[in-house]
């Protein structure tokens, strides 16, 4: 095992554990704040929101596969690999700020535009990590794949623990995922998001400070997911090592 593989290892496995670390106080009275919040949303408009970010991520899903570029095949190495994905992390990253800074300025209208855009962004992120690191959405599972790396960068810390005990052993836990993306947890994955980025995205809508704003937030946002997909295609490759790690 090389120099940069060991290293790799450490850093997955403090991630690891951060991954597994039970929430703080903090952590816990935040979340029950939110949860009080969201009881008073009237039920169908948490169907309404549901059923909104269900239609525009599975639009992004399945056109995102027709413009994600080849799959990386043969015997490069994990570094090698590496070096790319952090390059298509950098290049989001810019362009995710850009289009924060620009839907920012443009007020509450343009504020709100930001989140179909940025969550487009965000997924094509994905699309490519997974080509870098040799894995095809063209298999509906490597789609369901995706959707847990992306709650694992946006959800408390709870249904953190609970999402990425879902994805170890990930070889032989996908062979039990139901055969329609329709049955996946929307309602969990859209309230969660959303509890996650509302307060740091309103200051967006504030005129003024809200082109900085947006393009701080959306890089950081980017940033953290970027993170989280290496890990997560990291412990992938740890576990097709056979090397022990947590669980």
């Amino acid at each position: 095992m090389s120099v940069y593989e060991q290293q790799v290892l450490q850093e997955l496995h403090a991630w690891q554990q951060q991954m597994l670390r039970p929430p703080s106080l903090m952590n816990r009275l935040a979340r029950k704040m939110q949860q009080k919040m969201n009881s008073y949303i009237p039920e169908k408009v948490h169907r309404a929101i549901t059923s909104a970010i269900k239609q525009m991520i599975r639009a992004v899903i399945f056109g995102a596969e027709r413009t994600t570029g080849r799959v990386e095949e043969g015997a490069l190495l994990l570094q090698q690999k590496e070096i790319r994905v952090r390059q298509r992390i950098s290049f989001y990253k810019s362009t995710a700020a850009a289009e924060g800074g620009l839907t920012g300025a443009g007020g509450i209208l343009l504020g709100f535009a930001d989140f179909p855009l940025l969550l487009g962004i965000k997924l094509k992120l994905l699309y490519d990590i997974a080509a870098l690191y040799g894995y095809s959405v063209a298999d509906y599972r490597e789609r369901i794949y995706l959707l847990y790396i992306f709650q694992l960068a946006f959800s408390s810390h709870e249904q953190r623990r609970q999402v990425y005990l879902q994805m170890v052993n990930w070889e032989q836990q996908k062979e039990y995922l139901p055969d329609d993306i329709h049955q996946f947890d929307w309602r969990t994955f859209q309230q969660e998001y959303r509890d996650y980025i509302d307060l740091a995205k309103m200051a967006q809508l504030i005129p003024v400070i809200g082109a900085p704003v947006g393009a701080y937030v959306n890089y950081r946002l980017l940033d953290k997911l970027g993170a989280t997909a290496m890990n997560a295609y990291r412990l992938r490759w740890q576990e097709s090592l056979q090397v022990p790690g947590n669980s």
